[in-house]
């Protein structure tokens, strides 16, 4: 399927004002490119100081509404009613629309998924990858559930996990998501987790994992 990518290009000081116009006007998916806070968001998510030189050239003054419009989509149509909504506005706005192919965003994600250590003891591995390592290896898929290691909610789970098993534990994990924590724990030495959500599909990949990683009989997903 082919989307339309309408790009609408205003001034960083009209940025909130344009976001919300589109969004009254949008019926599928908006993105906010929006560069003027880059370092001081990196250093909060990552805590690195090493930024893509492409990233750091973008421009500061300037603020991109991506509305990404279907075939359904009467663009000729949506153009004139943001070019109406903007002039009552008095925002200044450029606009561009690119074509886009609609790509299986389920598994093409997976080429920027790779194996990575993390604590002291853990090493967290695709189920797709090899990966030599002397580490505690946790085996993932997260499919479409949450938990890949890469968040920093989770790694810093998995920190307090590491530090905190002794053996022999029982784990309640609410919001398992892939079962990431209650794989991680089982694998550091706690006697039984249990992981708890409220998707389906949650339930299921967690389930999955715990297999994957040969800890399947003693966890159990619920839902």
């Amino acid at each position: 399927m082919e989307w339309t990518d309408l790009k609408i290009i205003v001034p960083a000081q009209h940025a909130e004002h344009a976001e919300a116009a589109a969004t009254s006007i949008a019926g599928g998916g908006i993105y906010i490119e929006d560069y003027r806070d880059l370092e001081q968001q990196v250093m909060e998510i990552a805590h690195v100081d090493l930024i893509e030189q492409e990233l750091l050239d973008r421009t500061r003054s300037e603020v991109t509404v991506h509305l990404y419009l279907s075939e359904q989509d009467s663009v000729a149509e949506i153009i004139e009613l943001l070019r109406d909504r903007f002039a009552r506005l008095e925002i200044p706005f450029q606009l561009q629309t690119d074509s886009i192919q609609q790509q299986d965003w389920e598994n093409s994600w997976k080429q920027h998924y790779h194996a990575f250590d993390i604590c002291s003891r853990l090493a967290i591995v695709p189920s797709w990858e090899q990966y030599e390592t002397d580490r505690i290896a946790i085996r993932l898929d997260p499919g479409m559930a949450f938990g890949t290691g890469t968040h920093e909610t989770t790694a810093l789970c998995l920190f307090a996990l590491e530090s905190l098993i002794r053996g022999g534990e029982r784990v309640l994990d609410i919001g398992t998501g892939s079962g990431i924590l209650s794989i991680a724990a089982l694998k550091l030495g706690a006697a039984y987790a249990q992981g708890i959500d409220i998707d389906p599909i949650c339930v299921r990949t967690a389930t999955e994992n715990a297999k994957l990683n040969a800890v399947d009989d003693r966890f159990e997903a619920l839902i």
